[in-house]
């Protein structure tokens, strides 16, 4: 899997390149997790492959296959023009001539080689998958036990840190950013305004991608300083330690500056939803403070409401970061009146040379 990782990475890294990927595994199995960018074409649905599958288990392989059979045979002209239509669609977007189609279902078994026959009986360049998925998710897997060089930005609540990070990215650094793959910005605010998060296994895989898409030209990559759960997902364990034992810049803005910041983002969002992820820290918060800032947002008081909010935040940072052994803080005093990621982007370049 890792050869056509590099042979088919382009497609990977966005659809319609030079190749397809086609996914032929059932539609729950492609909605849990798959190959960023594959298109599912799933040979069996959902309680067609459960019936498969049982059949093999509770009879044979060969009666497995005799049950799908007739429903391959169906299927095989609507199989045909679907890929048609993706390929038009390539050919429109991309000026492609004739791409390569990548097929795999879970193992690079039966599945993936009955719609590599069909695909190539109809004349297109098909390579089948070896090893399937299983074998994509091991490459994944690899993917977090290689030492980048990592620079972390760290700084508290209301810093900027993101926007930072993508400041780096437009000046043309190696950037990773977590909570954007996740969908989550990290603390109980943090899925407002957001997409649903993905499944572990997809965000793993979108993360596994990334990484191997910045790290090509093996210069260090800008990392934001998380807690290891990022809403309902969790960074890999050893990426999750190299971050540890990386170098932290940690970007020292005044309270106030960072209250302003946090007002401008979150303060366009709907009172329910502020109210809702204010409660849901009720036990740590304390109920008066909860009580209060509740009350504050209910009246429009957003200032007083987040400057409760922050100064929360800012305690449990620093708890946090008692418990926590960094090997490297260098700490990165702003005097800017504003939050600016485009300045601050530019001191950590001069200061972490």
């Amino acid at each position: 899997m890792g050869d056509f990782i590099m042979e088919a990475g382009s497609s990977i890294g966005s659809s319609f390149l030079s190749s397809i990927i086609i996914d032929v595994r059932s539609p729950a199995e492609y909605e849990h997790a798959h190959i960023p960018d594959a298109l599912n074409l799933p040979l069996f649905d959902n309680d067609e492959r459960a019936m498969i599958g049982t059949t093999y288990k509770k009879q044979s392989r060969e009666a497995a296959i005799k049950a799908g059979l007739p429903l391959f045979g169906n299927k095989m002209l609507p199989m045909i023009e679907t890929v048609e239509s993706w390929i038009a669609a390539a050919q429109k977007e991309k000026s492609l001539t004739k791409p390569t189609i990548y097929v795999h279902c879970w193992r690079g078994g039966m599945r993936s080689a009955a719609v590599a026959w069909l695909l190539d009986l109809y004349g297109y360049k098909v390579v089948q998958l070896t090893g399937g998925y299983k074998a994509y998710r091991n490459w994944v897997l690899e993917q977090f036990t290689i030492p980048y060089s990592l620079k972390v930005v760290g700084g508290y609540t209301g810093s900027g840190k993101t926007e930072i990070l993508h400041a780096l990215q437009e000046k043309n650094y190696s950037v990773i950013d977590l909570e954007g793959l996740a969908h989550h910005k990290g603390s109980a605010f943090g899925a407002i305004g957001q997409l649903p998060q993905p499944s572990q296994e997809m965000f793993e895989n979108i993360l596994a991608k990334k990484l191997w898409e910045v790290n090509k030209n093996k210069k260090t990559i800008w990392i934001e300083d998380e807690s290891q759960r990022i809403g309902t997902v969790l960074i890999p364990t050893p990426l999750f330690h190299l971050m540890r034992n990386s170098t932290c810049y940690f970007m020292t803005i005044p309270f106030e500056q960072r209250l302003l910041f946090i007002l401008e983002g979150y303060g366009k969002f709907d009172q329910q939803s502020l109210i809702e992820a204010t409660e849901r820290i009720q036990k740590r918060l304390g109920g008066l403070e909860t009580k209060n800032a509740v009350e504050h947002i209910k009246q429009g008081e957003l200032k007083e409401a987040f400057s409760i909010l922050l100064k929360y935040y800012d305690k449990w940072y620093e708890k946090n970061a008692q418990n926590q052994v960094l090997p490297k803080v260098e700490l990165i005093p702003v005097l800017s009146e504003m939050v600016d990621p485009n300045h601050n982007a530019h001191l950590l370049e001069k200061l972490s040379e």
